[in-house]
């Protein structure tokens, strides 16, 4: 399994963090190539309950979430499907003197490949899934600080 992680401070506390992360109506503003929820379950992001959204053309095509743990204002942690890889990704919120540190974690298995997809992880995707976790937290640290702006 690979792992890639990124974190970002944001200027919101941890619940307030928290609650933006989770709302998926904000997703489009900060979630890299994300194109539209096709399914949520009402419980949504109580563990157990399932979004399934799309990409934007060329993307990552369909990809479900299904909730592991959700502990508000800690951590919310998903099994993620997708046609390319399936994994855990883990976001955490930890208090700072400013806010909140945002820790945004993907430990993931390539779901096809040959004898060389473990090279190809390591030289290609592995860069690609960090830049783009970098990509969401540098989005999301955007949308906290107008947040934490208009009070």
């Amino acid at each position: 399994m690979a792992t890639a992680h990124e974190l970002t401070d944001v200027p919101l506390a941890p619940e307030a963090a928290f609650r933006l992360w989770t709302d998926l109506r904000r997703w489009p503003s900060f979630i890299d190539g994300f194109g539209h929820v096709d399914r949520v379950d009402e419980a949504w992001p109580e563990e157990g309950s399932k979004v399934v959204w799309r990409s934007r053309p060329g993307g990552r095509g369909a990809v479900t979430e299904r909730v592991l743990t959700s502990h508000s204002g800690v951590e919310v942690s998903t099994h993620v499907l997708e046609e390319r890889l399936t994994g855990t990704q883990t976001v955490r919120f930890a208090p700072t003197e400013d806010g909140s540190r945002v820790e945004l974690i993907l430990d993931y298995s390539l779901t096809r490949g040959g004898p060389f997809s473990g090279i190809t992880d390591l030289l290609f995707i592995r860069r690609a899934e960090r830049d783009s976790l970098r990509r969401t937290l540098r989005r999301f640290a955007t949308e906290a600080a107008e947040e934490a702006a208009l009070g």
